[in-house]
């Protein structure tokens, strides 16, 4: 059945024919809308928007682009919109109140930021793209990427990922956005220098590829030593510049001598963890899980993404114990007799 056809059955009602017609496009779309928000559970919520607005409106497709692009259109705005209507959300503060952390380095500008599944990324290779995109899938959903855009003016942020992420041309860029082909152009050009200054060095330690086995020894080193809590072992691991950060909580801390100082805080009183490897964005990733001193039951804590850049860990980013669920990774893990 062709798309024409499924158009007529779904604006005659037909529910079936209207998610034969969508189906293809949900989960790139949702990538879409995760990577304008930067938030897992937003970019959900604009994608049901996003479905509804297409069913009610199906009406009005002329059929002059095709469902794909008109669906991106919608979800565009629809994350435009919600843009404005979240306002800035207020940090979380530090919340194990049996630890004092040490003063970060800095307060970070993005705390509002979410991981994404690696079983929602695999399809990514399927997706269609335009002949102007500049970036590799995998780079375009990394969290060091999704970081920079969140800095950037939600209508810069809409024209980099349609051009440069979709390879979208300016003309169809414009008539999504209701606006000039000069507009996004200037846009484009303002955002191409902010990620310039933001993202790191494309040309620099590129990390080993997934499930190498370069990756795996480097991320099997840091799973013994921060179980082990061997803060030695762990901080020789990472780049002299790296940076641990723990959204939505805003303190980061850059350097080994400031990340050092954290760990001790973190790993101090005779706390040990439990790594439980999973990926998130394209990148090693591990739900850390804290054994109890009274029953042995260890509680789930957070997820923790690894940055690689070559042979070291660039950045660690912590995610609260809310994200679990979305990786199958449970809140708790039983007593196990010999794991700390």
């Amino acid at each position: 059945m062709t798309a024409s056809d499924l158009i007529e059955r779904a604006r005659a009602g037909d529910g079936e024919a209207f998610r034969r017609l969508t189906e293809p496009h949900r989960a790139e779309l949702h990538r879409h809308c995760y990577r304008m928000l930067g938030s897992f559970q937003d970019a959900e919520d604009v994608l049901q928007d996003t479905l509804l607005a297409a069913w009610r409106g199906l009406d009005r497709f002329e059929g002059r682009s095709s469902v794909r692009t008109w669906l991106y259109r919608i979800a565009t705005n629809r994350c435009l919109n919600a843009f404005r209507a979240a306002g800035r959300r207020p940090a979380r503060e530090w919340d194990v109140p049996e630890i004092e952390p040490p003063e970060p380095t800095r307060r970070g500008e993005v705390v509002w930021l979410q991981p994404y599944p690696e079983a929602l990324i695999e399809p990514a290779a399927a997706m269609p793209l335009g002949p102007e995109a500049r970036y590799e899938q995998t780079e375009s959903i990394s969290l060091a990427f999704i970081t920079a855009l969140q800095i950037l003016p939600a209508r810069q942020r809409a024209v980099l990922i349609l051009r440069e992420v979709l390879g979208y041309p300016a003309t169809e860029v414009a008539e999504m956005l209701d606006s000039s082909v000069e507009s996004v152009n200037s846009a484009l050009k303002r955002a191409r220098a902010t990620l310039q200054r933001r993202l790191p060095d494309r040309d620099g330690d590129s990390p080993p590829a997934p499930a190498s086995p370069a990756e795996q020894a480097l991320v099997a080193k840091f799973a013994r030593a921060y179980e082990s809590s061997d803060i030695d072992a762990l901080v020789a691991l990472l780049t002299d510049d790296v940076r641990v950060s723990m959204p939505p909580m805003p303190l980061e801390y850059l350097g080994r001598a400031a990340v050092t100082g954290f760990y001790n805080a973190l790993m101090g009183a005779d706390r040990r963890y439990h790594l439980v490897p999973t990926r998130a964005n394209g990148q090693p990733a591990f739900g850390t899980y804290l054994r109890a001193s009274t029953d042995g039951i260890r509680r789930g804590t957070g997820l923790l993404v690894l940055t690689l850049a070559g042979d070291r860990i660039g950045a660690v980013t912590r995610f609260d114990n809310s994200v679990l669920p979305w990786f199958g990774l449970p809140r708790s893990l039983p007593f196990q007799d010999g794991v700390r």
